[in-house]
């Protein structure tokens, strides 16, 4: 047997050709990090770290280390992970609305380190990433409840930037009082047209008067600065810790389901990673004017393996009665059978645009909470 100190010896030895990997490993986390903020990805990437824990396993042959080695590399992604984030911190996400509405909650849940920038549009918004002023947008896209949101769809056809990512945020609405208040000194609600309809039957129940107001992060504000106890505002419980409020009662929604989707605008066009899991598109395309050319395209797609989870049509403002076409779709674009599928769509579609290529995001949130 080894004498102990021989045994440490050899241990500082191993620990300082670790120390060396750790500096080359951290170098190359410092690049991933600046291609997310190229590309305006987050930090938190589930299907690359499975990846990297199911890879990792298979190299300790030892049965009785493989556990241990699996919670290095999970502490080692940790300590990766808060250093991207550092580097991160300047990033400048746009959203339309104000501080506490759901694209504001949306952005903090993806970016929590960046600089949110509030704009008055959604147009305001995505035009601030065009020009350099923020590094990515966060703009809705669908509603489960309300449905499409056109403006942004608008955006995606005429403008220039790429979409990176998608993120659905459950859409929670909550009733917010001042601190103390119950539910049975409510009287008044207050918030967006939209959430007041999504909550008609708590309201109609409880035989409240309603007040419209343009959003529900405002409604709040108007619900502190009244000091009002009969006067609630419904909007998310996030915004109880920006006014000072209460959550009076939660889930007040109809539709327990309601979601909304949101897209990450940036100017940079990313092509989404094969690992993890499977990567979707978005495209808009205008079909000729021929018979039979719209039902061509969408055969064309079907025929190279893309399976279409969303089809939409909008109206081009320039042309009267004309119309482009937005499809979400499963699979690699930019893989072979992508570029031959965007090849042959050219012979039925006089405009084809890819919006991105891009996974389903998950906030940075999930893996702090663990």
């Amino acid at each position: 047997m080894k004498d102990l100190k021989d045994l440490r010896k050899e241990i500082t030895a191993v620990d300082n050709e670790m120390a060396e990997l750790f500096v080359r490993r951290m170098k190359l986390v410092h690049e991933v990090a600046a291609y997310k903020m190229k590309n305006s990805l987050p930090v938190l990437d589930p299907g690359r770290e499975a990846e990297v824990l199911e890879n990792g396993a298979a190299r300790v042959a030892d049965e009785e280390l493989q556990s241990y080695y699996i919670s290095f590399l999970r502490e080692v992604m940790a300590i990766s992970r808060r250093y991207q984030t550092t580097m991160m911190e300047g990033l400048k996400v746009a959203y339309c609305g104000t501080e506490g509405a759901f694209a504001h909650i949306a952005a903090c849940h993806l970016f929590p380190t960046a600089k949110k920038v509030a704009f008055s549009s959604f147009k305001r918004a995505y035009e601030a990433v065009e020009t350099g002023e923020c590094d990515c947008a966060m703009l809705p896209v669908e509603n489960s409840f309300a449905g499409d949101v056109d403006q942004v769809n608008d955006l995606m056809f005429s403008g220039n930037l790429h979409v990176n990512g998608m993120y659905d945020l459950p859409v929670t609405h909550d009733l917010l009082g001042l601190p103390g208040a119950a539910i049975d000194d409510i009287k008044t609600v207050v918030s967006h047209p939209q959430a007041l309809s999504q909550c008609s039957t708590f309201i109609k129940e409880r035989g409240l008067a309603e007040k419209e107001y343009s959003n529900t992060a405002l409604a709040a504000e108007y619900v502190r600065d009244t000091k009002d106890k009969t006067i609630a505002a419904i909007g998310s419980a996030e915004s109880t810790k920006l006014f000072g409020l209460s959550v009076v009662a939660r889930s007040i929604n109809d539709d327990r389901s309601n979601t909304t989707r949101f897209a990450v605008f940036s100017r940079v066009e990313g092509h989404s990673e094969k690992s993890g899991s499977e990567p979707y598109f978005s495209l808009v395309f205008t079909a000729r004017n021929e018979a039979g050319s719209l039902a061509n395209a969408l055969s064309i797609i079907g025929r190279h393996g893309f399976n279409i989870r969303t089809l939409r049509s909008r109206p081009m403002k320039e042309l009267l009665w004309q119309y482009y076409f937005y499809v979400e779709a499963a699979g690699d674009i930019y893989g072979e059978d992508g570029i031959a599928c965007i090849e042959e769509m050219k012979e039925s579609c006089d405009k084809i645009k890819i919006v991105g290529s891009y996974k389903n995001l998950h906030p940075q949130k999930v893996y702090e909470e663990e």
